[in-house]
Order: structure tokens, then sequence, then C-alpha cells
């Protein structure tokens, strides 16, 4: 029940304020700081590129299922999800204080995309309001659960023959996705170098808790953490 529990404390402290402050800066806000450069004009849309920025919806169930099912996994599991936690509520404080909305999508040609690419262009317009922009969580939360991802798979399945294989794939759809939320006029440049910074930054103290959860037991690690009571 562990993995279905975070699943459900992610969808209220994650997804909840990320969807809140989007609406909130969509109806009663204005751009504070706009990080649109020449640039980000002159990157072409790729309208099948729609398909590895809306993949990022699998990491979540993926994260999940390969977490080790024993005291360990549960633990760097729990540390994962306090740093998801932390950096959405870090992000979402700047998507208030300085918001900035993405104003690109005029550049996409609605007649030339096929039905699955418009489905899924109507249904992240839909869902997703053009604001929200820097650090952009897209890449924060595919940067953060494919790092956990890999170092699940090295350390209990290896990294040769079929999850080799997958471990490729994953950091292939990672870097598709850095670049399709470029070409799918969901974000500036700017946006993805800060979500990869502040991705990076999170994930350090992270990785080194994760490390002292393996050196002196997952018991200890919640013990010393104040888990336990």
């Amino acid at each position: 029940m562990f993995p279905l529990e975070v699943f459900i404390l992610g969808l209220i402290l994650v997804a909840v304020p990320y969807f809140a402050t989007n609406n909130i800066a969509n109806t009663y806000l204005q751009t504070v700081w706009d990080p649109e450069i020449g640039l980000d004009r002159e990157i072409p849309v790729v309208n099948w590129m729609i398909i590895p920025y809306s993949l990022l919806y699998l990491f979540y169930p993926v994260t999940l299922m390969l977490c080790p099912r024993d005291s360990r996994g549960h633990a760097e599991l729990a540390l994962g999800m306090q740093t998801l936690i932390m950096v959405t509520a870090f992000c979402c404080t700047i998507f208030l204080i300085l918001p900035a909305e993405i104003d690109l999508r005029d550049q996409i040609d609605w007649d030339s995309l096929s039905g699955l690419e418009l489905a899924l262009f109507e249904f992240i317009h839909f869902s997703d309001n053009p604001w929200n922009a820097w650090p952009s969580l897209h890449i924060v939360h595919s940067y953060l659960l494919a790092r956990m991802i890999a170092r699940w798979v090295v350390r209990e399945k290896g990294s040769s023959g079929v999850w080799g294989l997958f471990l490729f794939i994953l950091w292939l759809e990672w870097t598709l996705l850095c670049i399709s939320i470029m070409t799918t006029k969901q974000h500036y440049i700017f946006d993805l170098a800060s979500g990869i910074l502040v991705a990076h930054l999170a994930w350090l103290p992270a990785n080194r808790a994760m490390d002292e959860v393996g050196s002196i037991g997952a018991e200890e690690c919640a013990a010393n953490s104040g888990w336990t009571g």
C-alpha cells in the first residue's frame, strides 16, 4: 500500500499546488518578468514532439512500479517524495511572485496536426494554462524521477541487456522531453535552463540522503529523521 499512499500524497501536495498556482496566475496575475528571448520564436514547432512532452505523466507510475519493495526502497521513495514536494513548493512560489505568461502558442499550425497530435495538444492546452513558466516543473520533475528510476534499476537490475536498453530509452525520452517543451511552444529556453539547474541542485542532497539510507539502514535513518515515534 505504501506506493499507493505516496501517489495520493503526490496528488495532494504536488499536483494540486501546480494547478492551483497555474489557474491563479491565469485569472489574476500579470507578467512581472518575461524570460523570452529572440531565439525562442526561432525554434520551430515540431508537431510530433507533443508525444515525448506528454510522456512525462508516465514517469510517475513507472517510478512507483520500479521502487524496490523493501524498507530501503520505501525510505528512498519517501525521500524522493519529500524532495518533489519541497521543490514544487519552491517553484510555485516563484510562479506567484514572478509570474510569466508563455505567449508562444500562436506559432502552432493547427491544420497540420495529426489526429493524435491534435488530441494531445488540446488536452495539454485545456489542462495547463500558459503560465508557470520558470523553472519548468516538467523538467524538474522528470529529471528527479529519472534519477530515482535509474538509481533503482542499476542497483536492483543491473545496467546491461534489457535493463540497459531501458535506461537508454529513459534518458533518450528525457532528452526529447527537454527539447519538446520548446518545440511545442510550452516553454522558453530560460525555463529549460532554470529547470535543469533547480532539479540538479535538489537532487544532490536527496541523493546523499538516499546513500545514507543504504549505509546506516532504513530504520535508523527513519529514526534520525523523526519519521518514527
